[in-house]
């Protein structure tokens, strides 16, 4: 007996050993932040949780994703708040409405713009019904914006999607972002960083796992050709960047892109920067999600993915968000989105920031 309790014990104190030893550098409990930008922006209510945000600069909308994950998370009747959906929003946040289609079970979260060579663009959401299997709601999107549903897409390899990127009509690459769909076992492999988390893809037949080995996946994008595949590994702190072969479609990693931030989504701009929302102390974001009052800061980092000089554009900390998800940039534009907030930042004269740093070639 004695040995069994001497070998429950050394795994405990291995165990605190390893949560020591990832978690701390991740939770960015020794991080200093400074305000910067948040005062400067102007505050667009949309409805609770704007997860993530995607811009059509040719219709001048900014696509926001927006389901109440308290709610979600709490259960019971209000699971699914009626206000979820796909909201577009124009640059400048002067109108905001609701352009998905009535829908049951609708719970948005990672959402990924395509656009067809004919001129053709779809939206792509991961869903999470709340009585049934995980899936993907593609939509075609109309000459103003408005959303029509086309299909609902799910295969077993899709079992904690968080985001995803479209590279064809009904092709996307799909961020799993725990290995155990079990909520206590996915909250311990949390706690651990056990890299457990995955990428699939789907290939407008069938969907298999492409790349595994992370600590939880979030956001994934990819170059304007396609080339290179960005995601989010939010317990390590960084971007990796993978190569992708376009006869396979596999992936294979070729950098990796520090952060100070734990990195939600990932949106690139049109000089191939990436902007990296995250959440610089987990632990505070955390206690956010169990009540809204408290404050967890909110950063966004803009990221040069040839050699990975990085530059904080936003720093929240005094409630302007809470918990930054996305930040997504068009010209002098970024709007920064929240995982539990119901309304968006649109932050202006983006190029007094900018001025002086070389675009991507």
């Amino acid at each position: 007996m004695r040995y069994i309790i001497g070998g429950v014990v050394l795994l405990l104190i291995a165990a605190v050993g390893w949560s020591i030893l990832h978690i701390v550098p991740a939770s960015g409990i020794n991080a200093e932040l400074n305000t910067r930008l948040a005062d400067q922006c102007a505050r667009v209510d949309i409805a609770p949780g704007t997860e993530d945000v995607t811009i059509d600069a040719e219709l001048g909308l900014a696509f926001i994703s927006a389901a109440d994950r308290r709610a979600w998370f709490q259960g019971g009747e209000g699971a699914i708040n009626p206000q979820n959906g796909i909201y577009a929003m124009t640059l400048d946040g002067a109108s905001v409405r609701r352009v998905s289609p009535p829908m049951d079970n609708f719970l948005p979260h990672g959402i990924s713009l395509w656009r067809g060579d004919d001129g053709s663009k779809r939206l792509f959401v991961v869903n999470h019904p709340p009585s049934g299997e995980e899936t993907v709601e593609i939509f075609d999107i109309g000459a103003n914006g408005d959303l029509t549903h086309v299909e609902t897409i799910s295969f077993p390899a899709m079992k904690s999607p968080n985001d995803l990127v479209a590279v064809g009509p009904r092709q996307f690459y799909v961020t799993n972002d725990k290995g155990f769909k079990n909520r206590i076992l996915g909250t311990i492999e949390g706690y651990l960083a056990l890299p457990l988390a995955s990428v699939a893809y789907f290939d407008g037949e069938n969907g298999r796992i492409v790349k595994g080995g992370i600590a939880y996946a979030n956001g994934i994008n990819k170059s304007a050709d396609g080339a290179a595949i960005y995601v989010a590994e939010l317990l390590k702190r960084r971007v990796l960047v993978f190569e992708r072969n376009p006869e396979t479609n596999a992936l294979k990693r070729i950098k990796t892109l520090k952060v100070d931030t734990a990195p939600d989504n990932i949106e690139v701009s049109q000089d191939g920067a990436l902007w990296v929302a995250g959440h610089s102390k987990i632990f505070e974001f955390l206690n956010h999600a169990k009540d809204e009052n408290t404050i967890a800061p909110s950063h966004v980092v803009r990221v040069n993915p040839r050699n990975g000089v990085t530059s904080d554009v936003l720093i929240s900390i005094n409630g302007e968000i809470n918990g930054s998800s996305v930040g997504a940039v068009w010209a002098n534009t970024l709007i920064v989105g929240a995982v539990f907030d119901g309304h968006v930042l649109v932050c202006p004269m983006l190029e007094i920031l900018l001025r002086g740093r070389p675009a991507e070639t």
